[in-house]
Protein backbone atom coordinates (compact mmCIF):
# COMPACT_ATOMS: atom_id res chain seq x y z
CA UNK A 1 0.00 0.00 0.00
CA UNK A 2 2.95 2.50 1.10
CA UNK A 3 4.92 1.35 -2.36
CA UNK A 4 1.09 2.68 -4.17
CA UNK A 5 0.30 5.70 -2.48
CA UNK A 6 4.39 6.90 -3.35
CA UNK A 7 4.16 5.96 -7.05
CA UNK A 8 0.72 7.99 -6.89
CA UNK A 9 2.06 10.81 -5.63
CA UNK A 10 4.95 10.97 -8.34
CA UNK A 11 1.70 10.88 -11.26
CA UNK A 12 0.24 13.59 -9.04
CA UNK A 13 3.60 15.59 -8.85
CA UNK A 14 4.20 15.51 -12.39
CA UNK A 15 0.80 16.47 -13.21
CA UNK A 16 1.59 19.61 -11.42
CA UNK A 17 4.99 20.51 -12.39
CA UNK A 18 3.22 20.15 -15.72
CA UNK A 19 0.58 21.81 -15.06
CA UNK A 20 3.10 24.83 -14.05
CA UNK A 21 5.04 25.46 -17.07
CA UNK A 22 1.65 24.46 -19.27
CA UNK A 23 1.75 23.51 -22.87
CA UNK A 24 3.90 21.09 -24.54
CA UNK A 25 5.29 20.61 -20.74
CA UNK A 26 2.20 19.28 -19.74
CA UNK A 27 2.44 15.70 -21.65
CA UNK A 28 6.19 15.77 -21.67
CA UNK A 29 7.01 15.81 -17.66
CA UNK A 30 3.86 13.22 -18.02
CA UNK A 31 6.89 11.18 -19.55
CA UNK A 32 9.47 11.96 -16.39
CA UNK A 33 6.75 10.24 -14.12
CA UNK A 34 6.19 7.49 -16.74
CA UNK A 35 10.16 6.96 -17.08
CA UNK A 36 9.79 6.60 -13.20
CA UNK A 37 7.04 4.18 -12.64
CA UNK A 38 8.20 1.85 -15.40
CA UNK A 39 11.89 1.95 -15.00
CA UNK A 40 12.61 3.23 -11.94
CA UNK A 41 9.42 1.02 -10.12
CA UNK A 42 9.07 -1.79 -12.84
CA UNK A 43 5.87 -1.08 -13.37
CA UNK A 44 3.75 -3.00 -16.64
CA UNK A 45 3.67 0.29 -19.33
CA UNK A 46 0.08 1.14 -20.21
CA UNK A 47 -1.52 1.69 -23.68
CA UNK A 48 -0.92 5.05 -25.21
CA UNK A 49 -4.35 6.15 -26.73
CA UNK A 50 -3.50 6.01 -30.54
CA UNK A 51 -6.93 5.83 -30.94
CA UNK A 52 -7.80 9.24 -30.26
CA UNK A 53 -4.91 11.13 -30.76
CA UNK A 54 -5.42 9.91 -34.47
CA UNK A 55 -8.93 11.41 -34.82
CA UNK A 56 -7.57 14.67 -32.78
CA UNK A 57 -4.96 15.21 -35.37
CA UNK A 58 -7.76 14.55 -38.46
CA UNK A 59 -10.09 16.87 -36.95
CA UNK A 60 -7.85 19.44 -36.02
CA UNK A 61 -5.88 19.33 -39.26
CA UNK A 62 -9.73 19.48 -41.00
CA UNK A 63 -10.41 23.16 -38.00
CA UNK A 64 -6.40 24.70 -39.18
CA UNK A 65 -7.60 24.67 -43.10
CA UNK A 66 -11.07 26.22 -42.02
CA UNK A 67 -8.80 28.77 -40.25
CA UNK A 68 -6.43 29.12 -42.82
CA UNK A 69 -9.19 29.80 -45.57
CA UNK A 70 -10.69 32.39 -44.00
CA UNK A 71 -13.55 30.12 -43.06
CA UNK A 72 -13.37 30.88 -39.18
CA UNK A 73 -13.26 34.88 -39.79
CA UNK A 74 -17.35 33.97 -41.54
CA UNK A 75 -18.24 32.11 -38.71
CA UNK A 76 -17.56 34.49 -36.57
CA UNK A 77 -18.58 37.31 -38.40
CA UNK A 78 -22.34 36.32 -38.61
CA UNK A 79 -22.37 35.68 -34.68
CA UNK A 80 -21.25 39.21 -33.74
CA UNK A 81 -24.04 40.05 -36.46
CA UNK A 82 -26.12 38.71 -34.31
CA UNK A 83 -24.57 39.75 -30.91
CA UNK A 84 -24.53 43.60 -32.74
CA UNK A 85 -28.33 43.08 -33.75
CA UNK A 86 -29.43 42.25 -30.10
CA UNK A 87 -26.80 44.36 -27.94
CA UNK A 88 -29.35 44.06 -24.93
CA UNK A 89 -29.77 40.60 -24.63
CA UNK A 90 -25.62 39.84 -24.81
CA UNK A 91 -25.14 38.22 -21.48
CA UNK A 92 -27.22 35.21 -22.51
CA UNK A 93 -26.37 35.53 -26.76
CA UNK A 94 -22.64 36.08 -26.34
CA UNK A 95 -22.20 32.30 -24.53
CA UNK A 96 -24.16 30.69 -27.17
CA UNK A 97 -22.31 31.89 -29.65
CA UNK A 98 -18.80 30.84 -28.12
CA UNK A 99 -20.87 27.37 -27.34
CA UNK A 100 -21.91 26.48 -31.03
CA UNK A 101 -18.15 27.83 -32.41
CA UNK A 102 -16.88 25.48 -30.24
CA UNK A 103 -19.65 22.47 -31.21
CA UNK A 104 -18.85 23.29 -34.77
CA UNK A 105 -14.81 23.63 -34.82
CA UNK A 106 -14.50 20.79 -31.49
CA UNK A 107 -11.94 23.36 -30.59
CA UNK A 108 -12.33 26.12 -27.60
CA UNK A 109 -9.67 28.00 -29.05
CA UNK A 110 -11.71 29.42 -31.97
CA UNK A 111 -13.16 32.34 -29.40
CA UNK A 112 -10.07 34.33 -29.18
CA UNK A 113 -11.33 36.45 -32.26
CA UNK A 114 -15.40 36.98 -31.02
CA UNK A 115 -14.06 37.62 -27.48
CA UNK A 116 -13.00 40.87 -28.00
CA UNK A 117 -15.90 41.99 -29.70
CA UNK A 118 -18.44 40.37 -26.76
CA UNK A 119 -15.67 43.31 -24.75
CA UNK A 120 -16.58 45.77 -26.63
CA UNK A 121 -20.86 45.33 -27.56
CA UNK A 122 -21.31 45.09 -23.97
CA UNK A 123 -18.86 48.35 -22.65
CA UNK A 124 -20.33 50.38 -25.60
CA UNK A 125 -23.48 49.58 -24.11
CA UNK A 126 -22.97 50.21 -20.50
CA UNK A 127 -23.13 46.78 -19.69
CA UNK A 128 -20.47 45.12 -17.09
CA UNK A 129 -18.44 43.20 -19.25
CA UNK A 130 -17.52 40.73 -16.73
CA UNK A 131 -20.98 39.32 -16.91
CA UNK A 132 -20.95 38.32 -20.70
CA UNK A 133 -17.68 37.76 -20.80
CA UNK A 134 -17.30 35.23 -17.84
CA UNK A 135 -20.11 32.83 -18.90
CA UNK A 136 -18.91 33.43 -22.84
CA UNK A 137 -15.41 31.93 -21.53
CA UNK A 138 -17.11 28.88 -20.10
CA UNK A 139 -19.30 27.99 -23.09
CA UNK A 140 -16.29 27.88 -24.96
CA UNK A 141 -15.00 25.18 -23.09
CA UNK A 142 -18.04 23.77 -22.04
CA UNK A 143 -18.80 23.15 -26.29
CA UNK A 144 -16.01 20.69 -26.19
CA UNK A 145 -17.88 17.63 -24.74
CA UNK A 146 -20.78 18.72 -27.18
CA UNK A 147 -18.85 18.49 -30.25
CA UNK A 148 -19.17 15.27 -32.38
CA UNK A 149 -15.65 15.42 -33.77
CA UNK A 150 -14.09 16.41 -29.97
CA UNK A 151 -11.74 14.38 -28.31
CA UNK A 152 -13.20 14.21 -25.39
CA UNK A 153 -16.51 12.66 -27.14
CA UNK A 154 -14.53 10.56 -29.40
CA UNK A 155 -12.54 9.22 -26.69
CA UNK A 156 -15.75 8.74 -24.83
CA UNK A 157 -17.08 6.56 -27.88
CA UNK A 158 -13.99 4.61 -28.37
CA UNK A 159 -13.04 3.27 -24.75
CA UNK A 160 -17.20 3.12 -23.66
CA UNK A 161 -17.49 0.75 -26.90
CA UNK A 162 -14.51 -1.54 -25.87
CA UNK A 163 -16.01 -1.60 -22.27
CA UNK A 164 -18.91 -2.83 -23.78
CA UNK A 165 -21.60 0.07 -23.91
CA UNK A 166 -22.54 0.35 -27.39
CA UNK A 167 -23.26 4.44 -27.92
CA UNK A 168 -22.58 7.02 -31.39
CA UNK A 169 -21.19 10.36 -31.41
CA UNK A 170 -24.80 11.41 -32.02
CA UNK A 171 -25.93 9.60 -29.09
CA UNK A 172 -23.43 11.26 -26.80
CA UNK A 173 -24.27 15.00 -28.20
CA UNK A 174 -28.23 14.02 -28.02
CA UNK A 175 -27.81 14.21 -24.41
CA UNK A 176 -24.58 16.45 -23.55
CA UNK A 177 -25.81 19.50 -26.07
CA UNK A 178 -29.08 20.38 -24.44
CA UNK A 179 -27.48 19.52 -20.47
CA UNK A 180 -25.23 21.90 -21.37
CA UNK A 181 -27.45 24.51 -22.67
CA UNK A 182 -29.26 24.55 -19.57
CA UNK A 183 -26.10 24.60 -17.60
CA UNK A 184 -24.89 27.51 -19.21
CA UNK A 185 -28.55 29.31 -19.52
CA UNK A 186 -28.69 28.91 -15.66
CA UNK A 187 -24.85 30.38 -15.63
CA UNK A 188 -26.04 33.27 -17.85
CA UNK A 189 -29.26 33.92 -15.75
CA UNK A 190 -27.32 34.33 -12.55
CA UNK A 191 -24.47 36.39 -14.29
CA UNK A 192 -27.18 38.93 -15.79
CA UNK A 193 -27.39 41.25 -12.77
CA UNK A 194 -23.86 40.03 -11.48
CA UNK A 195 -21.62 43.26 -9.71
CA UNK A 196 -22.77 46.77 -9.85
CA UNK A 197 -23.81 48.54 -13.31
CA UNK A 198 -20.93 50.41 -14.71
CA UNK A 199 -22.59 54.03 -13.88
CA UNK A 200 -22.63 52.93 -10.42
CA UNK A 201 -18.93 50.71 -9.68
CA UNK A 202 -16.48 53.13 -8.28
CA UNK A 203 -13.67 51.33 -9.38
CA UNK A 204 -14.60 51.60 -12.80
CA UNK A 205 -16.03 55.53 -12.87
CA UNK A 206 -12.44 56.01 -11.53
CA UNK A 207 -10.70 54.73 -14.35
CA UNK A 208 -13.20 56.83 -16.90
CA UNK A 209 -12.06 59.94 -15.18
CA UNK A 210 -8.46 59.45 -16.32
CA UNK A 211 -8.27 60.89 -20.27
CA UNK A 212 -5.54 57.92 -21.51
CA UNK A 213 -7.71 54.91 -19.93
CA UNK A 214 -10.91 56.53 -21.45
CA UNK A 215 -9.71 56.55 -24.80
CA UNK A 216 -8.17 53.24 -23.96
CA UNK A 217 -11.40 51.57 -23.13
CA UNK A 218 -13.70 53.62 -25.74
CA UNK A 219 -11.32 54.49 -28.34
CA UNK A 220 -11.01 51.71 -30.49
CA UNK A 221 -14.01 49.10 -31.74
CA UNK A 222 -13.13 45.17 -32.33
CA UNK A 223 -14.96 44.12 -35.55
CA UNK A 224 -14.50 41.91 -38.44
CA UNK A 225 -18.24 43.27 -40.32
CA UNK A 226 -15.43 45.33 -42.34
CA UNK A 227 -13.66 41.89 -43.08
CA UNK A 228 -14.16 40.98 -46.70
CA UNK A 229 -14.93 37.32 -46.80
CA UNK A 230 -14.06 35.70 -49.93
CA UNK A 231 -15.90 33.13 -51.82
CA UNK A 232 -13.09 30.70 -51.09
CA UNK A 233 -13.53 31.22 -47.47
CA UNK A 234 -17.46 30.59 -47.55
CA UNK A 235 -16.62 27.68 -49.58
CA UNK A 236 -14.30 26.37 -46.80
CA UNK A 237 -17.47 26.55 -44.50
CA UNK A 238 -19.53 24.89 -46.94
CA UNK A 239 -17.31 22.08 -46.99
CA UNK A 240 -16.64 21.60 -43.28
CA UNK A 241 -20.24 21.63 -42.34
CA UNK A 242 -20.70 18.99 -45.14
CA UNK A 243 -18.07 16.67 -43.35
CA UNK A 244 -19.87 17.02 -40.30
CA UNK A 245 -23.45 16.25 -41.48
CA UNK A 246 -21.88 13.08 -43.09
CA UNK A 247 -20.40 11.62 -39.74
CA UNK A 248 -23.59 12.44 -38.47
CA UNK A 249 -25.67 10.67 -41.20
CA UNK A 250 -23.86 7.65 -40.62
CA UNK A 251 -24.57 7.88 -36.93
CA UNK A 252 -28.42 8.69 -37.46
CA UNK A 253 -28.49 5.64 -40.08
CA UNK A 254 -26.41 3.30 -37.36
CA UNK A 255 -29.18 4.48 -34.49
CA UNK A 256 -31.71 3.69 -36.92
CA UNK A 257 -30.41 0.41 -37.75
CA UNK A 258 -29.46 0.37 -41.23
CA UNK A 259 -26.18 0.57 -40.82
CA UNK A 260 -23.88 2.07 -43.72
CA UNK A 261 -20.64 2.02 -42.53
CA UNK A 262 -18.03 -0.22 -44.66
CA UNK A 263 -17.80 -3.67 -43.23
CA UNK A 264 -15.24 -6.37 -43.54
CA UNK A 265 -14.74 -9.47 -42.48
CA UNK A 266 -13.39 -10.16 -38.85
CA UNK A 267 -12.10 -13.45 -37.24
CA UNK A 268 -13.59 -13.70 -33.67
CA UNK A 269 -13.40 -16.75 -31.33
CA UNK A 270 -12.68 -18.87 -34.89
CA UNK A 271 -15.71 -17.53 -36.42
CA UNK A 272 -15.53 -14.77 -39.63
CA UNK A 273 -17.78 -11.89 -39.53
CA UNK A 274 -18.76 -9.18 -41.32
CA UNK A 275 -17.93 -6.20 -38.69
CA UNK A 276 -18.33 -2.61 -39.99
CA UNK A 277 -15.40 -0.11 -39.14
CA UNK A 278 -15.64 2.23 -35.96
CA UNK A 279 -17.28 5.50 -36.37
CA UNK A 280 -13.00 6.58 -35.22
CA UNK A 281 -12.11 5.67 -38.17
CA UNK A 282 -14.94 6.95 -40.17
CA UNK A 283 -14.27 10.70 -38.67
CA UNK A 284 -10.91 10.48 -39.64
CA UNK A 285 -11.55 9.54 -43.26
CA UNK A 286 -14.05 12.36 -43.49
CA UNK A 287 -11.87 14.85 -41.68
CA UNK A 288 -8.72 14.41 -43.91
CA UNK A 289 -10.62 14.51 -47.15
CA UNK A 290 -12.08 17.61 -46.24
CA UNK A 291 -9.03 19.29 -45.09
CA UNK A 292 -8.03 18.27 -48.64
CA UNK A 293 -11.08 19.64 -50.33
CA UNK A 294 -10.18 22.77 -48.68
CA UNK A 295 -6.27 22.95 -50.30
CA UNK A 296 -8.08 22.22 -53.56
CA UNK A 297 -11.53 24.07 -53.47
CA UNK A 298 -10.93 26.72 -50.86
CA UNK A 299 -7.61 27.21 -51.66
CA UNK A 300 -6.73 27.09 -47.97
CA UNK A 301 -2.73 27.21 -47.26
CA UNK A 302 -1.19 24.08 -45.55
CA UNK A 303 1.69 26.83 -44.09
CA UNK A 304 -0.45 29.04 -43.03
CA UNK A 305 -2.91 26.26 -41.52
CA UNK A 306 0.06 25.16 -39.86
CA UNK A 307 0.76 28.90 -38.43
CA UNK A 308 -2.72 29.09 -36.66
CA UNK A 309 -3.90 29.31 -33.47
CA UNK A 310 -6.36 25.81 -33.84
CA UNK A 311 -3.85 23.56 -35.35
CA UNK A 312 -0.83 24.64 -32.96
CA UNK A 313 -3.33 24.65 -29.99
CA UNK A 314 -4.51 21.14 -30.95
CA UNK A 315 -1.24 19.66 -31.61
CA UNK A 316 -0.56 20.60 -28.15
CA UNK A 317 -3.57 18.77 -26.61
CA UNK A 318 -2.11 15.76 -28.78
CA UNK A 319 0.87 15.77 -26.88
CA UNK A 320 -0.78 16.37 -23.73
CA UNK A 321 -3.32 13.74 -23.95
CA UNK A 322 -0.25 11.37 -24.88
CA UNK A 323 1.92 12.01 -21.84
CA UNK A 324 -1.07 12.41 -19.56
CA UNK A 325 -2.76 9.45 -20.26
CA UNK A 326 -0.16 6.77 -20.98
CA UNK A 327 1.27 8.09 -17.43
CA UNK A 328 -2.40 7.21 -15.87
CA UNK A 329 -3.21 4.24 -17.88
CA UNK A 330 0.30 3.07 -16.65
CA UNK A 331 -0.45 3.66 -13.01
CA UNK A 332 -4.29 2.46 -12.86
CA UNK A 333 -3.63 -0.64 -15.21
CA UNK A 334 -1.38 -2.02 -12.64
CA UNK A 335 -3.53 -1.57 -9.72
CA UNK A 336 -6.53 -2.04 -10.93
CA UNK A 337 -7.51 -4.89 -8.35
CA UNK A 338 -6.27 -2.95 -5.29
CA UNK A 339 -8.55 0.23 -7.21
CA UNK A 340 -11.54 -2.17 -7.11
CA UNK A 341 -11.15 -3.24 -3.57
CA UNK A 342 -11.08 0.39 -2.01
CA UNK A 343 -13.00 1.79 -4.42
CA UNK A 344 -15.85 -0.51 -5.30
CA UNK A 345 -18.10 -0.45 -2.64
CA UNK A 346 -18.76 3.27 -3.25
CA UNK A 347 -19.15 3.61 -6.37
CA UNK A 348 -21.61 0.62 -6.31
CA UNK A 349 -23.64 2.91 -3.61
CA UNK A 350 -22.85 6.31 -5.01
CA UNK A 351 -22.06 6.06 -8.67
CA UNK A 352 -22.87 9.72 -9.24
CA UNK A 353 -19.40 10.33 -6.83
CA UNK A 354 -17.20 9.51 -9.59
CA UNK A 355 -18.22 12.49 -11.12
CA UNK A 356 -16.12 14.33 -8.23
CA UNK A 357 -13.39 12.55 -9.35
CA UNK A 358 -13.12 13.44 -13.47
CA UNK A 359 -13.66 17.60 -11.96
CA UNK A 360 -10.79 17.25 -9.41
CA UNK A 361 -8.50 15.31 -12.40
CA UNK A 362 -9.42 18.16 -14.80
CA UNK A 363 -8.11 20.79 -12.21
CA UNK A 364 -5.31 19.43 -12.51
CA UNK A 365 -4.78 18.87 -16.12
CA UNK A 366 -6.45 21.43 -17.86
CA UNK A 367 -7.86 18.99 -21.04
CA UNK A 368 -11.23 17.06 -20.71
CA UNK A 369 -10.01 14.77 -24.12
CA UNK A 370 -7.51 14.00 -21.73
CA UNK A 371 -9.64 13.57 -18.59
CA UNK A 372 -11.67 11.46 -20.28
CA UNK A 373 -8.80 9.05 -21.53
CA UNK A 374 -7.13 8.25 -18.50
CA UNK A 375 -10.25 8.29 -16.16
CA UNK A 376 -12.89 6.35 -18.03
CA UNK A 377 -11.41 3.39 -18.32
CA UNK A 378 -10.89 2.84 -14.49
CA UNK A 379 -14.92 3.92 -14.05
CA UNK A 380 -15.54 1.25 -16.06
CA UNK A 381 -13.43 -1.11 -14.11
CA UNK A 382 -15.01 -0.18 -11.23
CA UNK A 383 -18.23 -1.09 -12.47
CA UNK A 384 -19.80 2.15 -13.13
CA UNK A 385 -22.70 1.79 -15.85
CA UNK A 386 -22.26 3.45 -19.23
CA UNK A 387 -25.24 5.93 -19.11
CA UNK A 388 -24.26 7.24 -15.58
CA UNK A 389 -21.09 8.11 -17.27
CA UNK A 390 -22.46 9.53 -19.84
CA UNK A 391 -24.67 11.60 -18.02
CA UNK A 392 -21.88 13.23 -16.00
CA UNK A 393 -19.94 13.67 -19.22
CA UNK A 394 -19.79 17.45 -18.45
CA UNK A 395 -17.84 17.20 -15.49
CA UNK A 396 -14.81 16.84 -16.90
CA UNK A 397 -14.54 20.61 -17.18
CA UNK A 398 -13.13 21.44 -14.25
CA UNK A 399 -9.84 23.69 -15.28
CA UNK A 400 -12.03 26.96 -14.60
CA UNK A 401 -11.54 27.15 -11.14
CA UNK A 402 -7.83 27.66 -11.08
CA UNK A 403 -7.66 30.62 -13.82
CA UNK A 404 -4.40 29.26 -15.40
CA UNK A 405 -6.35 28.44 -19.09
CA UNK A 406 -5.23 30.51 -22.09
CA UNK A 407 -9.14 30.88 -22.72
CA UNK A 408 -9.32 32.70 -19.07
CA UNK A 409 -6.48 34.37 -19.19
CA UNK A 410 -7.18 36.08 -22.41
CA UNK A 411 -10.35 37.75 -21.77
CA UNK A 412 -9.44 38.93 -18.77
CA UNK A 413 -7.17 40.94 -20.81
CA UNK A 414 -9.67 41.64 -23.69
CA UNK A 415 -11.76 43.35 -20.88
CA UNK A 416 -10.76 46.70 -21.36
CA UNK A 417 -13.25 47.99 -18.61
CA UNK A 418 -11.28 45.94 -15.73
CA UNK A 419 -14.10 43.86 -14.70
CA UNK A 420 -13.11 40.65 -15.85
CA UNK A 421 -10.80 39.83 -13.15
CA UNK A 422 -8.85 36.93 -11.07
CA UNK A 423 -9.27 38.06 -7.67
CA UNK A 424 -6.66 38.44 -5.30
CA UNK A 425 -6.59 34.93 -3.71
CA UNK A 426 -6.73 33.58 -7.10
CA UNK A 427 -10.16 31.74 -6.56
CA UNK A 428 -12.25 34.23 -6.58
CA UNK A 429 -12.29 35.44 -10.27
CA UNK A 430 -14.92 36.04 -12.62
CA UNK A 431 -14.98 32.80 -14.09
CA UNK A 432 -15.65 30.84 -10.45
CA UNK A 433 -19.22 31.25 -10.38
CA UNK A 434 -20.43 30.76 -13.71
CA UNK A 435 -17.85 27.83 -14.67
CA UNK A 436 -19.92 25.79 -10.75
CA UNK A 437 -23.43 26.51 -12.18
CA UNK A 438 -23.00 25.22 -15.60
CA UNK A 439 -21.21 22.25 -14.63
CA UNK A 440 -23.31 20.86 -11.82
CA UNK A 441 -26.64 21.93 -13.71
CA UNK A 442 -25.18 20.43 -16.68
CA UNK A 443 -24.81 17.01 -14.96
CA UNK A 444 -27.88 16.98 -13.24
CA UNK A 445 -29.53 17.45 -16.67
CA UNK A 446 -27.61 14.85 -18.13
CA UNK A 447 -27.54 12.31 -15.72
CA UNK A 448 -31.23 12.42 -15.77
CA UNK A 449 -31.38 12.74 -19.81
CA UNK A 450 -29.31 9.72 -19.94
CA UNK A 451 -31.09 7.86 -17.26
CA UNK A 452 -34.45 8.26 -19.10
CA UNK A 453 -33.77 6.82 -22.60
CA UNK A 454 -30.89 4.81 -21.59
Amino acid sequence: MLLMIIQLLVVLLALYVGSRYGSLALGAISGIGLAILVLGFNLKPGTPPTDVIYIIIAAVTCAGMLQAAGGMDWMIQLAEKLLRSHPSSITFLAPLCTFFLTVMVGTGHVVYTLMPIICDISLKQGIRPERPCGVASIASQVGITCSPIAAAVASFVTISHVSGFEVSNLQVIAITIPACLCGLMCAAAASYKRGLDLDKDPQFQARCKDPETYKYMYGNSATLLDKKISKEAKWSVYIFIGALALIVLFSVCQIAGHDIRPAFPVMKNGVEKMTPIGMNIIIQIVMIAAAALMILVAKAEPKKAMQGSVWQSGMVAVVAIYGIAWLADTYFSNYMVEMKASLGSIVEQYPWAIAFVFFAVSVLINSQGAVVVSMLPLAYSLGISGPVLLGLLPSVYGYFFIPNYPSDIATVNFDRSGTTIIGKYLLNHSFMMPGLISVTISCLVGYLLSMLFF
